[in-house]
């Protein structure tokens, strides 16, 4: 009875996959059935689509609905997919245009009162949608500033699922990213204030010199913490691309602020023992 597909990014590891969601809509038995390879959450985002669609406003249909997640071999995990899987089921059923999410990507978990909350690992997923030419990304509102950091790809956000399909209907507009707010870093520790410490300051030299990696081992109060936290000073300033990746890192990690998320400034990570 309809067919729609819209797209959303499965991230592996720390890239990004462009994955199709389609959705089906067919006679049969009400029930909603998910296939490729969908993790718990991802399986459980049945119920939190159909609350949130009815919650929006919106009435489910009482059909067989098929929801499958290309290509079918990648495991997906997680609850970005939520506000795909609405749309592409929405757009099936004709309630909202499919043409008008053709070039967009969907990223964002449903709520169920049809809050679009934030999630982890937009910046590579946005990333993603961008080499694979995509023009446009919806994320959850909370999310909006880390994604605008992606350069060639217009980004817009949303609070709730009632925002994007009157969006979709042109009855209402999506929001734009805030701007970046500045925070300011605190100093660098220099490794020239280190009075001594002959072989350790050449072991941090050298490490930064070849991009080695650093181990510090010694008893307390041997200085490892101090030399530590002075190798960032003699390291190269990271450049766009590497310091996208680095905030891709963090991203993933879920520790970036909200306020200004690009991570701009070199910083030893790790332990010393």
């Amino acid at each position: 009875m309809g067919y729609a597909q819209v797209r959303a990014v499965a991230v592996v590891g720390m890239a990004g996959q462009l994955v199709v969601v389609e959705s089906d809509v067919a006679s049969g038995l009400p029930c909603l059935v998910m296939s490729g390879l969908p993790d718990a959450a991802l399986t459980q985002s049945r119920d939190r689509v159909r609350a949130a669609v009815v919650n929006s406003g919106e009435t489910w249909p009482q059909r067989r609905l098929t929801v499958n997640l290309l290509p079918a071999h990648l495991p997906k995990h997680g609850s970005s997919f939520d506000l795909a899987v609405a749309m592409s089921l929405l757009a099936a059923v004709g309630a909202v245009p499919a043409e008008a999410l053709r070039e967009a990507v969907l990223i964002g978990e449903l709520g169920l009162d049809g809050a679009v909350r934030p999630v982890r690992g937009v910046l590579p997923a946005v990333l993603a949608a961008m080499r694979h030419g995509l023009r446009y990304a919806v994320v959850p509102a909370a999310n909006a500033v880390e994604a605008a950091l992606v350069p060639g790809i217009v980004v817009k956000a949303t609070d709730t699922l009632r925002r994007l399909i009157d969006f979709l209907r042109c009855d209402g507009q999506l929001l734009d990213p805030p701007p970046a707010a500045a925070v300011d870093e605190p100093p660098l520790l220099d490794l020239a204030d280190v009075v001594g410490q002959d072989r350790g300051r050449r072991a941090v030299e050298l490490a930064a010199a070849g991009g080695h990696n650093l181990a510090l081992f010694g008893p307390p109060g041997a200085g490892k913490t101090m030399l530590a936290q002075r190798l960032p000073t003699v390291l190269p300033p990271l450049d766009d691309a590497a310091a996208l990746e680095v905030t891709a890192v963090h991203s993933l990690a879920g520790t970036l602020p909200a306020e200004s998320p690009l991570i701009t400034l070199r910083h030893s990570t790790g332990e010393t023992s």
